[in-house]
């Protein structure tokens, strides 16, 4: 099995920036992590902080069972990323370290979600955890 993870903009700087509300791990350790715990899983991992590049990054995921996808604060703007899942058959699950509920009024809304088969959130990293295990049987 083959599972993408997709990461949008500021997941670079995650262990740095917030750490309140996003931890102390950049998603680079974690990945790691993911990487030991599912060996029989081949994960891979793509991040940019800019919107197209996530959207060319999606457009080329036909190859894969899975894709993970955080699309951070895209997630509320981003009507060109849902396009994107919209026209692959691979099936996207949405993620979300925090719980977008609790937060600012704007975080409510995703135009992931709709397009999406499932959406994660507010369990930290180990939303992509769960993510992963939506895909198997683990």
């Amino acid at each position: 099995m083959k599972i993408h993870i997709i990461n949008g903009p500021n997941l670079n700087v995650l262990g740095k920036r917030e750490p309140e509300i996003y931890g102390y791990t950049s998603f680079k350790d974690y990945f790691t992590e993911l990487q030991f715990k599912y060996k029989s899983i081949e994960l891979s991992y793509f991040q940019s902080n800019i919107e197209g590049e996530l959207v060319s990054e999606l457009q080329e995921c036909d190859d894969v069972d899975g894709v993970i996808l955080n699309a951070a604060a895209y997630t509320h703007t981003s009507v060109a990323i849902a396009d994107a899942i919209k026209t692959i058959s691979t099936p996207v699950v949405e993620v979300h370290i925090s719980n977008t509920h609790q937060r600012e009024d704007f975080r409510k809304h995703s135009f992931i979600t709709p397009v999406a088969l499932g959406c994660i959130l507010g369990f930290g990293l180990k939303s992509y955890e769960l993510a992963i295990q939506s895909f198997t049987d683990d």
